[in-house]
């Protein structure tokens, strides 16, 4: 080996191991712990708050408003976000100027106060079986099924699996087509680089949560202190950041033909302002669900239930009435 090529070689080698101290050192300053699930669930988990073993966890859920609805309005959120993404919406549907609806609102498995799934294994087919096996256990036979971003894309899988269960599907900004170019968030964005994505496993920064919310939202003034909090904590539950990286390294795979095949009533509602999953989608929705309808609304972003939820209220109870 000549002098040049040691030189360099020992350059590269000093240059790897201090980046490697450096990495330590800042794993080390800036690291923090899971939250245990117990300190959590004293937080965020309400009166209307229950837990159901399923597939060997105990999936959280709400189960709100009229006992006697016979079709109840089950709800599924998105990615890194719980049930209560759909707070808001809820109570105004549980209202009696909106007919009191039942509505059955879950946090999916690596999410939430559910967190991880003991396999750590993640995938339509497998939400699919989880909110069955749920739906089965409240001997709901029958639903009206919605879901925001992820939570729209399980939606639909749900949908096509059991059409005999599903009376109505309504889509919130979902996935469901291969995406453009859209911006996406801060956080999002880091998730899915290789390697740097593992130091999210225990740097978890809430500026870094506060980046990718804002990144959501059209309107940033409507983005609550508490709101950041909750996702940040919530983040942090046990497990749940090692589920979430699970699910940015092996993304879902969807068959989209299979939109194709949805008989059920469709309500197809979107942000304008969608900087995730573009509102162009409403186009692809609308044109492989026959029997649907459309509502956009303007200056709101991915997350409308929580951006805007009287709108999305009222769009859903104009549907479903």
């Amino acid at each position: 080996m000549s002098t040049t090529s040691t030189k360099l070689f020992k350059t590269i080698k000093y240059g790897i191991v201090s980046l490697f101290i450096l990495l330590i050192i800042i794993v080390s300053v800036f690291a923090q712990s899971d939250i245990p699930k117990n300190v959590l669930i004293k937080k965020y988990a309400t009166g209307d708050s229950k837990f159901m073993p399923i597939m060997g966890m105990q999936l959280h859920y709400r189960d709100q408003g009229n006992p006697l609805d016979s079709l109840p309005l089950v709800l599924i959120h998105g990615t890194s976000s719980s049930l209560h993404t759909w707070e808001k919406v809820t109570a105004i549907l549980n209202g009696a100027g909106y007919g009191n609806k039942r509505v059955i609102a879950l946090d999916m498995p690596a999410f939430g106060l559910t967190g991880l799934n003991p396999e750590n294994s993640y995938s339509y087919d497998n939400y699919t079986r989880v909110i069955d096996s749920l739906l089965i256990k409240l001997k709901v036979n029958s639903c009206i099924i919605g879901g925001n971003s992820l939570g729209g894309g399980i939606a639909w899988h749900y949908t096509v699996a059991h059409p005999n269960k599903v009376a109505k599907l309504i889509l919130i900004d979902a996935s469901g087509y291969p995406k453009k170019n859209e911006k996406g968030s801060l956080g999002f964005k880091i998730a899915q680089m290789p390697v740097i994505n593992n130091l999210l496993l225990f740097i978890t920064p809430k500026s870094l949560v506060r980046k990718s919310i804002e990144g959501v939202y059209y309107d940033h003034s409507l983005i609550e202190e508490s709101t950041i909090t909750r996702y940040h904590e919530l983040l942090l539950c046990e497990g749940n950041r090692k589920a979430a990286l699970s699910l940015f390294k092996h993304p879902f795979e969807q068959n989209t033909e299979l939109i194709k095949t949805i008989q059920a009533p469709t309500l197809i509602l979107w942000g304008k302002e969608d900087g995730l999953i573009s509102v162009e989608n409403t186009k692809l929705f609308s044109a492989d669900i026959k029997n649907s309808r459309t509502v956009i609304l303007e200056k709101v972003g991915h997350v409308p239930n929580e951006e805007a939820p009287k709108q999305v209220a009222e769009a859903i109870y104009d549907f479903i009435k």
